[in-house]
């Protein structure tokens, strides 16, 4: 029992995974907000094309 109660490896992997699944959630967030300010900026150079063209 004391050596189980001893043993870090499983802690180990515990916090490799707590600091993969934060780092993960951040780059979601990013990639959201970046793809909504380049369909922005790309959907607003189309209608100005189309607008343009009339």
């Amino acid at each position: 029992m004391r050596r189980f109660l001893r043993d870090r490896a499983g802690a180990t992997a515990i916090e490799y995974a707590l600091v993969a699944a934060i780092v993960s959630i951040v780059i979601v967030g990013g990639v959201a907000t970046i793809g909504q300010h380049v369909r922005a900026a790309f959907f607003d150079n189309v209608s100005a094309g189309f607008t343009s063209a009339r």
